[in-house]
């Protein structure tokens, strides 16, 4: 059903690749993007180059459109980072923001850093030593989520400090969700820092947080108590 004078398909069959082994720049095109000249469809255009279809795309560099559902230039990373690597890890809310959190927590060294703070929600991230733990507390209100990016440790929950049941090992990757009104604690049973970003449902600690130490963290809990 194809014309082999044609660049595309047949309309009968407007979803097919064409295979036209009598055009060099065939390169299989899909119906309709040879027709556009606009975003994302130019990446087919016929004054394009035929080795670009099957090149990988750099995206340490902005694209020219929007092709590859992708933009560089457009992320916010933290230091070490590919695009902003001057990008200093503070509280950026209540303002819409992205970062790439896997990196940041990964990145942050100190006991807890607020990363966003708004009126429902706070994300913080945490660096837990070697042999250290976040501490027992609890928060009658507030639900948090846990997220581990780097290490490994042990998560304890319970109804009261002398009845933790509920005990876990964690280790990269894995959540741990800790309803209000639970005390828990995490420890650090590896060999490396244990990076964490928290999710606080409402904020539990002031905007701007940061605490370089756990021995700031706990002076600052007083200080509030």
């Amino acid at each position: 059903m194809y014309n082999y004078n044609w660049n595309y398909p047949s309309p009968y069959f407007p979803n097919m690749p064409v295979y036209n082994p009598y055009n060099i720049n065939y390169g299989y095109y899909m119906y309709p993007y040879y027709f556009y000249n606009v975003p994302p469809y130019n990446q087919y255009h016929p004054h394009h180059s035929y080795q670009r279809q099957f090149e990988q795309p750099n995206y340490e560099f902005p694209q020219d459109d929007f092709s590859y559902g992708y933009r560089s230039d457009l992320q916010q990373q933290v230091p070490g980072g590919t695009m902003n690597p001057g990008m200093a890890i503070k509280d950026n809310g209540p303002q819409p923001f992205t970062i790439n959190i896997n990196e940041a927590t990964k990145q942050n060294n100190t006991f807890r850093t607020a990363l966003w703070t708004g009126r429902h929600l706070q994300v913080t991230l945490m660096s837990i030593n070697v042999g250290d733990d976040i501490g027992l507390e609890i928060h009658p209100n507030v639900d948090q989520f846990l997220r581990i990016e780097q290490g490994q440790g042990m998560v304890r929950m319970g109804k009261t400090k002398d009845r933790m049941d509920f005990q876990a090992m964690v280790s990269d990757d894995f959540a741990i969700m800790i309803p209000a009104g639970t005390w828990h604690n995490v420890i650090n049973t590896g060999s490396m820092p244990l990076k964490v970003y928290s999710i606080y449902a409402p904020p539990q600690h002031p905007k701007g947080t940061v605490h370089p130490t756990k021995a700031n963290a706990q002076a600052a809990e007083k200080n509030k108590g």
